[in-house]
Parts: C-alpha cells; sequence; structure tokens
C-alpha cells in the first residue's frame, strides 16, 4: 500500500473540522535514482555525457598520457576531454608532442565514443539496465537517429554501430597504402596512423596522430579523409534511407524528404565554398603555395570547401586567410552539417526550412512545400526555436570571449562558430594562459554536441497540455 504524508498546511485544516478525505495528499516518491534517470532520458544523456567528460579528464591527467611535461594542467584535461568527446577537435596542446600513445589512445576513444551519438549510448545503457526502452527514451532516440516508428529504434542502433565500424574499415584500408610509403615501410606507425585518421575523419574530428597533421596535397591520404568526413556530415537517417532504397532497387526519387533537402542543401553548400574559396583567397600563398599547379589549387579547394563545415583537419592555414573569408567560414560552421550526424551546428535541414519558411512569407503562401511535400508545423516552429538560440548562445559567447582575451569581434565569432558547430578549427583566441576562454568553448562544444533541446528537456518539468486556447490577434513585424 502506498504512504502518503500530507504537507501542513493540510494538517492546519484537520484542526478546523474539515474532514481528512476533503484535502488531496501528496504520495510519497521512493523512486530509485536509476528509476529516476531512466524515466528522464534527457537527464540520463547529460549525466552520461558529463560522466565521459570526467572519466577521460582523469585519465589524461595521469603521468603516462603526457611526454615529459609531468602532470598535464587540469584546464588543459578538461578542454581536451571536452573537445574529443564532443568531435570537435580544437586542439589546446600539439596531440604529437604533448600526449603520449597512451594519452592518444586515449583520446581516440573518446572520439568514438562521441561520435557514435549521446542518445545511442544512453539508449544502450538503458536497455542493459532495464532491458527495455521506454516509450520517451525511444522518441527521443528516434528523433536523433532519424527512426519513424518507436519500433525501429532497436534496429537503427544496431545500423548505426555496423555503418560507424564498416566506413572506418574501409577508410583504414584505403589510408594504409599512401601512409605507409610516406611513412618509408614504418609498418605499426603506419598502422596507428590510419586508425586514428580513420576513425577521427568519420567522426568529424580534428586531432591528427602526428605533429605536422593532414596533407591534402598528397591525394593517396586526402581523397580518402575527404569522403569518409564528408559521409559523417550527412548524417545516420540520410545513410540508412539511401541503403534501404539501394537495396530495394528503388530510383532515387522514393528517398525521403529528409534526405533529399540534405543532400540538396549540402551539395550547394559545397559548392558555394567551393566557389568562394576559389575567387577570394586564389592568390594566398598559404593556403595556396607558390608554383601550384591548377590541379593542386582546385583540389585544396575542394578540401577547404568540405573540411571547415565540422571536420578541422589541417588548421595551419586558417589564420592566414582574408577577414572575409573568417566570416564566411563562421556562416558555413554555424550552419554545420546533416541531421543526426558526427557534426554539430543547427543542422543543413534546419537551415533549408529557415530559407523556406522566408520564401513562404515573402510570396505569402500559407504551406510551406518543397519536393510536393508540406512541411510540418511543428517542424517549422523548431527550426526556428533552434537557430535563435544557438544565435543568441554564439553571439554572447562570442562577447564573453572579447572581455577575456580582447579579441576582434571576427575573430571571437570564428571561434564560437567552431566550437558550437564542432568544426575544430581555430585562430588562437583560446589559450592555456586563459583559462576561462577554454572555458567558454568547452561550455560551447557541450550544447553543440549534445543540442538545446536535450538541454532543455533536461532542466524542464513536464507539464499537462493547457485546455485554454487564447484569442489571436495580428501584430506587426518587418
Amino acid at each position: 500500500m502506498d504512504e502518503y504524508e500530507a504537507p501542513d498546511w493540510v494538517k492546519h485544516t484537520l484542526h478546523q473540522g474539515i474532514p481528512s478525505d476533503a484535502v488531496p495528499r501528496r504520495r510519497i516518491d521512493y523512486r530509485s535514482l536509476t528509476d529516476r534517470l531512466l524515466s528522464h532520458p534527457g537527464r540520463l544523456s547529460v549525466c552520461y555525457f558529463m560522466t565521459l567528460i570526467i572519466v577521460v579528464m582523469l585519465l589524461l591527467l595521469l603521468p603516462a598520457s603526457s611526454r615529459g611535461y609531468g602532470v598535464t594542467s587540469p584546464h588543459i584535461a578538461f578542454f581536451t576531454a571536452v573537445s574529443a568527446l564532443s568531435t570537435c577537435g580544437i586542439p589546446v596542446v600539439n596531440t604529437a608532442l604533448h600526449w603520449t600513445m597512451f594519452g592518444q589512445a586515449i583520446i581516440l576513444i573518446a572520439v568514438q565514443l562521441g561520435g557514435l551519438g549521446v542518445m545511442t549510448f544512453a539508449s544502450m545503457i538503458t536497455l542493459g539496465v532495464s532491458r527495455r526502452l521506454k516509450v520517451s527514451q525511444r522518441l527521443l532516440t528516434a528523433t536523433e537517429l532519424g527512426a519513424t516508428k518507436l519500433s525501429e529504434v532497436r534496429g537503427i542502433i544496431a545500423v548505426v554501430l555496423t555503418s560507424t565500424f564498416v566506413i572506418e574499415t574501409v577508410t583504414f584500408v584505403s589510408l594504409f597504402p599512401g601512409l605507409y610509403r610516406n611513412n618509408g615501410g614504418a609498418f605499426w606507425w603506419t598502422v596507428w596512423q590510419s586508425l586514428f585518421y580513420a576513425v577521427s575523419a568519420y567522426n568529424n574530428t580534428g586531432f591528427t596522430p602526428d605533429a605536422t597533421g593532414f596533407h591534402v596535397s598528397d591525394w593517396n591520404v586526402g581523397l580518402p579523409i575527404l569522403v569518409s568526413a564528408f559521409i559523417g556530415t550527412i548524417g545516420f537517417p540520410v545513410i540508412l534511407n539511401v541503403f534501404r532504397t539501394t537495396v530495394h532497387r528503388r530510383s532515387p526519387r522514393r528517398w525521403s524528404l529528409h534526405t533529399k533537402l540534405t543532400l540538396l542543401t549540402t551539395f550547394l553548400l559545397v559548392l558555394l565554398s567551393f566557389s568562394w574559396f576559389i575567387a577570394n583567397e586564389w592568390n594566398n600563398p598559404v593556403l595556396f603555395p607558390p608554383g601550384s599547379t591548377d590541379s593542386s589549387k582546385f583540389s585544396k579547394a575542394i578540401s577547404a570547401a568540405v573540411m571547415p563545415r565540422s571536420a578541422g583537419f589541417d588548421i595551419s592555414w586558417v589564420p592566414m586567410v582574408s577577414e572575409q573569408t573568417k566570416v564566411f567560414m563562421s556562416g558555413m560552421m554555424f550552419i554545420g552539417t546533416g541531421s543526426s550526424s558526427t557534426g554539430g551546428g543547427i543542422r543543413v535541414t534546419t537551415f533549408a526550412v529557415l530559407l523556406l519558411i522566408c520564401r513562404a512569407a515573402f510570396a505569402n503562401r500559407r504551406d510551406i512545400t518543397v519536393f510536393h511535400r508540406r512541411i510540418p508545423r511543428q517542424v517549422r516552429l523548431m527550426a526556428v526555436s533552434i537557430a535563435v538560440t544557438c544565435l543568441t548562445l554564439v553571439y554572447f559567447a562570442a562577447i564573453a570571449l572579447i572581455i577575456i582575451t580582447g579579441c576582434d569581434f571576427g575573430d571571437a565569432i570564428f571561434e564560437a562558430s567552431s566550437a558550437f558547430s564542432l568544426g575544430g578549427y581555430s585562430v588562437g583566441v583560446a589559450s592555456v594562459q586563459q583559462p576561462a576562454s577554454l572555458y567558454v568553448l568547452a561550455f560551447l562544444m557541450i550544447v553543440g554536441r549534445l543540442g538545446p533541446m536535450t538541454i532543455a528537456y533536461s532542466i524542464s518539468k513536464p507539464r499537462p497540455a493547457s485546455v485554454v486556447r487564447y484569442p489571436e490577434e495580428s501584430i506587426v513585424v518587418g
């Protein structure tokens, strides 16, 4: 039998002669902490992610993780842990020179765990503890993984894990010959480099296992990394949908609206970025060294068009681009990658929906349509909410960086956009000498990895739907 305890005001009314059964009574909640977390998947995701950050940070603090520097600073360990788990990849120290093989292995494992997705592992924890997924957990997992039915969640988790390791294995095999020649036949070092690059590329993380980083001039190495990073940016729902239609030998016309909109918007953004670098940075001696052939310049332009949206490899040229290119790259990073991908940003589908909303508003159309399909009202509201919330967050984070470091507004926006979108690029705003700047960027990475909606859901309390609908009244905008 449930036990009840009346609040003080109820006890007071009993002395006034009011019957005890005429006042409400509150039931004492004896649920364990595990049951409470499992019933609130948003909090489970946040707790899981924060636990991983603490564990990785403690491992990086061990003397065995660093090369001849003693114990690593807590600021460096915390920032590196967040950067790896969020798949951002902004390095505050040189990965090859500071971290030992053990430390690099910890970073690589953290990158893999972060790239597989917070809700994926939270769902796996739930399955392991309760042997089943609750409806609320399935809803959040379905949203992250792109499932159209709750019954698909278990199968999609298996597809996510399988596709991740298959793509990383293919990338590893493709990278090995080129790296083996570059390393002069050093077999085991080539194995480690190929593994590190394969995991980092697909998970769109800018960490590299050597001091030189990624050089696109060697197309035998650059092309597999570029293709793997691009596949990682389109998202699990697109990969799953394309795979299913291919297996069933269906035409691309049968792709889902999400797949069509993601691929079209991604292609247009890459084309725009490629054209921008060709037009504005063609004579940049850092990005395009003197003596480079036109084909070499085009290959580097392709890499520059794809990588800044999330991957973050080869960051040596970034601080030397023009100011207008920094602003352009900030916008591309803020838009980010596909939904449910290993990257970040507001997502290309969110950006596409915003453009469709503008088109419908300017044309005075009631419905928002694309590819002969109508976009639901809830999706439109979610797109606007995400864009406004994230833009506000990046803007105030940039102001905080200016106050802390005294940098220019353009550099601050670039750094904040890169951290939020998990882009991995840096112009040197954050430094170990100013730990507060590291924590500002770390906060943006956490929000970028978890997503603002997951964090909002984790701190909110469910409320019953309102039965009152207020009268509608128009206002003047624009």
